[in-house]
């Protein structure tokens, strides 16, 4: 808003973070019940030391990649590989150990947190990736095992099932994140399209129609230069309207936005309420509207300073200018206008009300199909991305008013 474009952020909420967490947290209690389930059976190991010297290296594995499993990024495919190997080691070493319950459907010696690698290889790349895990956590059970029996089928679908499922999930969620980005992309483009459009429409545009009605006017070669300009205001205007920008050139229309307002206004850049600083500064409103005050528009204002937050405040200003200056346009020479400006305790209204003729039914959805943004841009989009309202109200032959609408307390951007 204001003289100084604002940056639209998108902000990318990342689904799957979560899951990541929680996968720290199941390795590490699943490492401890692993480690418990073998202390329960100790003497029952022929070889204890070989599950001994495994769950020294699966515990210091553990806590020491934490990190590696705290997010996309750091879980690289060398770590998956080097998890799943653990995994699998642990399965092979089962009956290595000496645990007759190993080869005849008890637990192995890792247990349950092979399922932890799975699922880090279903976070990582989707349900094809974990398949893959789990077709090695399963080929690893029935070769230390022997045979294919019904538990081993049960325990490897469960595992196989739940990596698939979470992999799906995790593929959807990046999708969606992915479409909400871009229609947020999308949004802050048209917002920022809607604000350059009115930039143009307040300087450009404005300029190019006098140039043409100048030239018509003086004839000669003159008359030509406004032949020109008139058909450059036309194809601007097409170009406005058709909404031709695309998403990917968003930053260069705002730096497009900024040059025109420097060519209209070279002051502006100099303007200390375009600096973050200046934005805490409340602006008194009324000085902003003071300068339309003259021979044929009436302005009455509080007594008391209506203060508004700077851009808001400008915003406010550039709206009521688009309004007068719809009423030279088209209410005529002659025609009175009249502003008001009420501080209401929540809101500021500034009314603009002309003495013209009027606005025929169906003029200003015509206007708008032909790229004439006064209305639809210049002043209500500009009271939209404030969090005000617009309201126009004309009947033929009585005149026009315009009322503006702000609330005090701005949105947060």
């Amino acid at each position: 808003m204001g003289n100084t474009a604002r940056r639209e952020r998108v902000v990318r909420m990342s689904v799957e973070q979560p899951l990541w967490r929680a996968l720290m947290g199941y390795r590490v209690l699943t490492m401890v019940y692993a480690i418990g389930l073998f202390a329960s059976a100790y003497e029952v190991y022929e070889r204890p030391w070989v599950g001994i010297a495994y769950f020294v290296v699966l515990a210091v594995w553990t806590l020491a990649t934490l990190p590696q499993v705290s997010g996309g990024r750091r879980c690289t495919k060398r770590f998956l590989t080097a998890d799943l190997t653990i995994a699998v080691v642990g399965i092979l070493l089962s009956p290595v150990a000496g645990h007759d319950r190993a080869v005849t459907g008890g637990s192995t010696l890792p247990s349950i947190w092979t399922a932890g690698a799975v699922l880090a290889w279903a976070l990582k790349g989707g349900w094809r990736w974990a398949a893959t895990a789990s077709v090695a956590i399963g080929v690893s059970n029935v070769v230390q095992r022997g045979d294919i029996s019904r538990s081993i089928i049960h325990n490897v679908l469960l595992v196989c099932i739940a990596g698939i499922a979470i992999g799906y999930v995790v593929e959807v969620a990046r999708a969606s994140e992915r479409t909400l980005a871009r229609a947020l992309e999308i949004e802050a483009a048209t917002r920022e399209r809607e604000r350059l459009a009115r930039d143009i429409h307040d300087s450009v545009l404005q300029v190019l129609a006098m140039v043409q009605r100048r030239g018509t006017a003086l004839g000669g070669e003159a008359a030509e230069l406004g032949r020109m300009a008139g058909e450059q205001e036309v194809a601007l205007r097409t170009l406005v309207a058709g909404g031709l920008t695309h998403t990917s050139r968003a930053s260069e229309d705002t730096a497009l936005g900024a040059v025109v307002r420097a060519f209209d206004h070279p002051d502006a850049l100099d303007d200390p309420d375009d600096h973050p600083d200046g934005d805490a500064a409340p602006r008194d409103l009324r000085s902003l509207l003071a300068g339309h005050a003259g021979a044929r528009v009436t302005f009455a204002e509080p007594g008391a300073p209506v203060l508004m937050p700077p851009a808001a405040a400008r915003e406010l200003a550039a709206a009521v200018s688009a309004a007068l200056d719809n009423v030279r346009r088209h209410a005529g020479a002659d025609a009175h206008a009249w502003i008001l400006v009420e501080d209401e305790p929540d809101t500021v209204i500034v009314t603009v009300r002309d003495d013209g003729p009027g606005i025929p039914d169906g003029r200003l959805a015509q206007a708008e199909g032909e790229g004439r943004l006064g209305v639809a841009q210049s002043i209500r989009g500009r009271l939209r991305d404030i969090g005000g309202t617009a309201e126009l109200i004309s009947v033929p032959g009585q005149g026009t008013e315009v009322e503006l609408n702000v609330p005090k307390k701005q949105r947060t951007p």
